[in-house]
């Protein structure tokens, strides 16, 4: 028996539609470093997305199926391509900005990229790059920037891309388009992992992943934003679609305020202090930024009614200085290959206001309806949900990939490592989960310390080095040791005008985690080796161990 239901596609050309038609005052604040942010309305954003794909269809020949790449910051142009590529139809392909250029060119050739959007401030990092991209036929340059070194290094023959100026070439077409309807399993977007290991791997998102997506994103045991309230949104519109808030913000209404690139402390600090936002996003190494910068120089913040954390583990000590200044911190766990939301720590209604809540906010957080999770033992055997059974996790739902994009003329690909023979995403964390569905990393498969027949939880011993007053940054990783296999490396960044003693660090950790885990060898350094997307690039400073190019302290 079938429902007598309508069958209605799932799109992103409907989140569209809504957010300007029924939300079309809320707005975009783009911020500008100087004078007045840049404003513009949601119906205004949404006609020049119109305008946007007139000019992608008729002017440079964008089909269905086409992949529209972006080099852009947070701002509202790159929201408007966020619409106008897929809703025409194309797919819409964010470019890590901070990736190494060899790993870019590979990305832009792997994707077949025709279009390439870019802020005019990131065409020095472009343009040496083009001759190499052979698949660029048009580049569209957004606001102010030196087009002239566009004009170097053509490719092989000669040939060079067609440049645009944005405005100039949205400017005068129709303010409406006629959006096809399109196959809710049809590609949307795609997002590119960070290529710790081997290049990197394409996730491609259907329409249906993002508009099931952005209704988790909005629903009251997540973010539960509505338009009252404005998200400022630091996390890179190139890290897995800003967290899906673009699309989460058109379908209820948020108000949306973009850092552009002014991401470092003082300037957040300032926009926050300025535009009053209520809701905010980034890693933690943002938030430890700005609450360095505010404790310098102190500004109001008191707006913020809750910030989510996610990309790295959140340090607990984070959590309860942001307390102190009156913003809660939501936890929330995800990648890549899960749209990104997978999990966000809002505890229940019977922990709050009691001991338990604050235990509940330092896990990951709960599984939401959409998302099935398992936990797999070392032999492969299947784990209970006992708070205290550690294994891989391994999802899988209607956001969460079920393979890899494998090119232009490639089978998608579902390498054993990544994928359960019955399809299963791998997602390479090791972590518990309570029997009312919390989640609890414990660390990456590739981070656990090995040491003696036990494990030891690097992530354990970073936020228990983080909870020291004098101590701005610590990672943990392993390394060689004849006796025991592996012991644990402690790198640590101490707070400007401070040095600790490391056998006093020893002795701090000594009170928190067992004895036989607490790390022999130390380093003192400036900053922690980051990967494209914040998160601390462990591999570095394995390598650099390996080399000996550290200067460790033993105990």
């Amino acid at each position: 028996m079938l429902s007598t239901m309508q069958d209605v596609p799932l799109t992103v050309t409907r989140i569209l539609t809504h957010g300007t038609q029924v939300h079309g005052t809320s707005r975009i604040t783009t911020w500008t470093g100087e004078g007045e942010p840049q404003r513009r309305s949601f119906a205004e954003a949404g006609a020049r997305a119109a305008q946007l794909a007139h000019a992608l269809h008729t002017e440079l020949g964008v089909r269905d199926g086409d992949r529209v790449a972006t080099l852009m910051w947070n701002n509202a142009e790159h929201v408007e391509a966020y619409y106008a590529a897929p809703a025409m139809g194309a797919v819409l392909h964010t470019l890590n900005l901070r990736l190494p250029v060899d790993q870019l060119v590979w990305i832009v050739g792997h994707a077949a990229d025709r279009v390439v959007i870019v802020n005019g401030s990131l065409l020095p990092l472009l343009a040496p790059l083009l001759s190499r991209m052979p698949s660029i036929e048009h580049v569209v340059v957004s606001g102010p920037g030196d087009r002239a070194v566009l004009e170097a290094d053509p490719a092989p023959g000669g040939r060079r891309p067609q440049v645009h100026d944005y405005e100039e070439l949205i400017g005068g077409r129709p303010t409406s388009y006629d959006w096809p309807e399109l196959d809710e399993r049809q590609a949307a977007a795609m997002c590119y992992t960070s290529g710790t290991t081997g290049d990197p791997k394409g996730v491609v998102y259907s329409h249906r992943s993002i508009y099931l997506h952005s209704m988790q994103a909005n629903s009251a045991e997540s973010m539960a934003l509505t338009d009252r309230d404005t998200t400022l949104v630091i996390v890179p519109q190139f890290h897995v679609n800003a967290w899906g808030l673009p699309h989460a913000t058109f379908m209820s209404g948020v108000n949306m305020l973009m850092p552009d690139r002014f991401l470092q402390p003082k300037p957040l600090a300032e926009m926050i202090d300025a535009e009053r936002p209520t809701h905010a996003a980034a890693v933690p190494s943002i938030w430890q930024g700005l609450l360095a910068e505010l404790a310098e120089r102190p500004r109001d913040i008191s707006c913020l009614n809750q910030v989510t954390v996610g990309g790295s583990a959140c340090p607990p000590a984070l959590m309860v200085a942001f307390d102190k200044l009156g913003v809660t911190v939501r936890h929330a766990w995800g990648m890549t290959e899960t749209s990104p939301l997978g999990t966000i720590a809002c505890p229940p209604a019977h922990a709050i206001g009691t001991d338990e809540e604050f235990a509940y906010r330092v896990t990951q957080g709960r599984f939401p309806a959409g998302v099935e999770a398992r936990l797999t033992g070392p032999n492969g055997e299947r784990l209970p949900w006992d708070g205290t059974s550690a294994g891989e996790l391994e999802v899988r739902g209607p956001w969460i990939a079920a393979a890899y994009y494998g090119g232009v003329d490639g089978e998608p690909m579902r390498p054993a490592d990544k994928f359960s023979e019955d399809g299963w995403l791998k997602t390479g964390d090791v972590g518990t989960i309570s029997p009312d569905g919390y989640l609890t990393l414990t660390d990456r498969v590739k981070d656990v310390i090995k040491s003696g027949g036990e494990w030891i939880s690097s992530l354990e011993l970073e936020n228990a080095l983080m909870a020291h007053p004098d101590i701005a940054e610590a990672a943990v990783v392993a390394v060689p040791d004849e006796k025991w296999g592996e012991r644990p490396l402690a790198t640590v960044v101490f707070k400007d005008g401070v040095t600790v003693d490391f056998a006093d660090l020893r002795a701090f950790l000594a009170d928190r985690v067992a004895k036989w885990q607490l790390p022999e060898r130390w380093v003192c350094t400036t900053v922690v080796p980051k990967t494209s997307v914040g998160k601390f690039d462990k591999k570095v400073i394995r390598r650099q161990y390996a080399d000996g190019t550290l200067d460790v302290t033993r105990l």
